[in-house]
């Protein structure tokens, strides 16, 4: 993982706290929110304020996130929404956070410039002992205060204030004053700067969790289904009609298409279809080559087709499928048919634009593991969990080919992978491209 870590492509930017001043307040936070404090002088934080550093002090990688259930996160500052959120056990947690701060930006840099803000994402769940109780994860809120609890006190202020105002002997109490001026004196004048934050309540529809081995529950879709990363019967009882496991790659497929969620590279809007198909061939050669201990030099495309020459009648399935289709798009002819069982199948899909367009290619990530691109893209932690078992060579390679490839231009990359960023409402532009549903002619519409 050194290797990983010394080109940025883990544990990069996170947020330094190298100050007296701040690691005093984080200590001030950590002891709310956990009862331990840390005795390191510098060390750097994520999204939720979470520490590698502080993890392994503690011997605790969960410290902020007891149970992995509802999540609690410090906020030193506002800069912290550019960090990535580690050890992440719901997809839903970093759009959470990274949306509450961007909307309560103004009141948390003026918050954090004094104190730190601790706080939870908080659901009616307190456990996941078992599978079913995912399915009362609904609503998530957030909910937050400093530790000197400014924002309380603030509307209690502002409450007396209103007081003070409207009843009759406001003036003369001299209880009732007395405490106004002693609250003003830790929140200031709440008239003209009033301490509160909004958008503080998120629906959690579909979304994803590590817990059980991994799961995915779409139960906002026309067609609800819940999908396991392992065998379905380990999850037990569920209430819900329809449970999968991603072994069962046709029913998965099937899931996909009548709910619209995925859309075949070939024929996708301003996409370079030709170039991705390559890079993905690319990968799974690649793979193929270190497993079997043979050279692939830099792993140029030149030193990539001798590879493949040398591998011949050995070339992965995958790859063969991928190299047919490619060369349908580039030269036409006869149209190669790709379906659901074949193991090129999920790497000729992505995301199609959605409110769950994220969530989708992480799943199509996950079954497509050899686009190690995506994967990392997608599914960091999964990503960071197979790379381990890769020989040294795959693992050079990869670290080298992300470092160069997509580190130098990460927003332009998922642009040219996924496309525009999802709008939060579905409309028209769902559909404006021409409905294809792949050249292979696997799963079709008519099965409704």
């Amino acid at each position: 993982m050194n290797r990983l870590i010394a080109k940025g492509l883990m544990f990069g930017n996170l947020i330094a706290v190298d100050s007296p001043a701040l690691v005093e307040r984080y200590n001030r936070a950590l002891k709310a929110l956990t009862g331990q404090t840390t005795g390191l002088t510098d060390f750097h934080i994520d999204l939720s304020g979470y520490s590698p550093e502080i993890g392994d002090e503690l011997g605790d990688d969960l410290y902020l996130n007891p149970n992995g259930c509802n999540r609690q996160f410090i906020l030193l500052t506002t800069d912290q929404k550019t960090a990535p959120l580690l050890n992440a056990k719901f997809s839903t947690s970093r759009g959470i956070l990274t949306r509450f701060i961007e909307e309560n930006e103004a009141e948390l840099f003026t918050l954090t410039a004094r104190d730190a803000v601790a706080g939870e994402l908080e659901n009616t769940v307190f456990d996941l002992t078992e599978p079913k109780r995912l399915f009362d994860i609904r609503r998530v809120t957030v909910v937050a205060d400093t530790t000197g609890n400014h924002i309380a006190e603030g509307r209690k202020l502002a409450g007396l204030i209103e007081r003070f105002r409207t009843e009759e002997d406001g003036w003369w109490d001299d209880v009732l004053i007395a405490e106004m001026i002693g609250l003003a004196e830790k929140t200031g004048d709440v008239t003209k700067n009033p301490v509160s934050l909004k958008s503080t309540t998120f629906d959690q529809g579909n979304f994803w969790t590590a817990h059980f081995g991994g799961v995915y529950l779409f139960r906002d879709v026309e067609h609800p289904a819940l999908i396991s990363v392992g065998p379905r019967a380990a999850l037990g009882t569920l209430p819900m009609k329809y449970v999968l496991d991603l072994s069962d790659h046709r029913a998965v497929a099937e899931f996909l298409d009548l709910n619209d969620l995925v859309e075949p590279i070939v024929g996708a809007r301003g996409l370079d279809a030709g170039a991705i198909l390559r890079q993905k061939m690319d990968f799974i050669l690649v793979d193929a080559a270190t497993r079997l201990g043979l050279e692939t030099g830099a792993g140029t495309r030149r030193e990539l087709r001798q590879v493949a020459t040398a591998l011949g009648p050995r070339l992965p399935e995958a790859f063969q499928g991928l190299a047919a289709l490619l060369r349908w798009v580039e030269t036409g002819g006869r149209r190669p048919r790709i379906g659901p069982s074949h193991p090129a199948y999920f790497y000729t899909l992505r995301a199609r634009p959605s409110k769950d367009r994220d969530l989708v290619n992480m799943l199509l990530a996950e079954l497509s593991p050899l686009d190690i691109r995506q994967l990392f893209i997608c599914h960091k932690e999964l990503f960071y969990d197979i790379y381990r078992s890769w020989p040294e060579a795959k693992k050079a390679y990869v670290a080298d080919f992300l470092a160069r490839e997509y580190q130098m231009d990460k927003d332009g990359t998922r642009r040219a992978l996924f496309g525009d960023e999802p709008r939060m409402t579905v409309g028209p532009w769902d559909r404006d491209i021409v409905e294809v549903v792949g050249p292979w002619g696997a799963v079709r519409r008519e099965r409704r």
